[in-house]
């Protein structure tokens, strides 16, 4: 499917996890390296390097509330 996919449109693909990672979700390790080599083959790969924003305001959150 994400060949298909690929070949004729645009794929957009979000993680806050690195490829190394990828083997916690696709515990198949030849299943996952042709996972990260379909989507990486004639692909950009854009590294924020930055933490989960949705992780730091739950956080920021939490330390706000007061103690019950």
């Amino acid at each position: 499917m994400l060949t298909e996919r690929e070949e004729k449109n645009s794929l957009a693909i979000a993680s806050n996890e690195s490829f190394g990672g990828w083997t916690k979700t696709f515990t198949d390790p030849r299943l996952c390296a042709a996972i990260v080599d379909r989507l990486t083959f004639g692909g950009n790969i854009i590294d924020t390097g930055t933490e989960s924003y949705r992780l730091a305001h739950t956080k920021a959150r939490a330390e706000q509330k007061p103690d019950s």
